[in-house]
């Protein structure tokens, strides 16, 4: 189910889960938030500079071979096992779960991915964002980032300002956290020109009264705030854009 409302609470855009675009190419599951690929759907495009979110299974030892890119910031979350990635700029790198990847694809470039592990499937979030600099020189960042230790509180994994986060280029925050059953935490908003959209990567969560379950995900704009409510144990994550860009 897919749903578009506005409230007292800003406008709100619901994806459940099932009702995201499919692909099954044997050696790859995909779910597509928003159109990709084979699917299309007009209403669901993107969400502001947000462009792409795709929750990718590959097979062991399976993947995306060479493939051009640019003028993108492209980041890679793996869920479940670890991603092995090589560029056209020189970089050989595993993404190992826990870690988060950023290329700035920029004027150009190539780039390959696979699943590290011949014998265990990779599980990862691809995820897309329109830059706010055009042309500029690739780039490529990982950082880890530890979670277990910091249960309870987002902690801001992309950021334009932050040493501790990924650098993008683009005024846009991704925050990850993970909360126990029946905490209630609070994000608010970096700039007052953003929108919030909201995955929820495991468990289940109240964001501003709305529920969530596993992988719906809800788009949020014209607020300052996001209240949320872990109804069981949780893993969100927050990815906070510019809604109004030149793409």
């Amino acid at each position: 189910m897919s749903e578009q409302v506005k409230t007292q609470k800003g406008k709100v855009i619901f994806h459940e889960a099932d009702s995201r675009g499919l692909a099954n190419h044997g050696w790859l599951f995909s779910r597509h938030t928003f159109s990709f690929a084979n699917y299309f759907n007009p209403e669901r495009v993107n969400f502001g500079a947000l462009r792409v979110i795709n929750d990718d299974i590959v097979k062991p030892g399976m993947g995306f071979g060479t493939h051009p890119h640019n003028n993108m910031e492209i980041i890679s979350i793996p869920l479940r096992g670890a991603l092995e990635h090589k560029d056209s700029t020189g970089n050989t790198e595993v993404i190992k779960t826990g870690e988060v990847q950023i290329m700035s694809a920029g004027s150009g470039l190539t780039h390959s991915e696979y699943n590290h592990s011949k014998t265990e499937e990779v599980n990862f979030l691809q995820i897309w964002v329109f830059p706010k600099e055009k042309n500029i020189e690739p780039r490529y960042e990982q950082k880890m980032f530890d979670l277990d230790n910091n249960v309870n509180r987002f902690v801001n994994v992309v950021a334009p300002d932050n040493a501790s986060a990924v650098w993008i280029n683009q005024d846009a925050w991704f925050s990850l956290g993970k909360f126990d059953e029946g905490h209630i935490a609070s994000y608010r908003l970096n700039r007052n020109d953003s929108g919030a959209y909201i995955l929820i990567i495991e468990g289940s969560a109240k964001i501003n009264d709305r529920e969530l379950n596993e992988k719906d995900g809800l788009g949020l704009t014209d607020i300052n705030e996001l209240s949320i409510e872990s109804i069981s144990n949780s893993k969100i994550l927050i990815m906070e854009v510019p809604m109004n860009y030149e793409a």
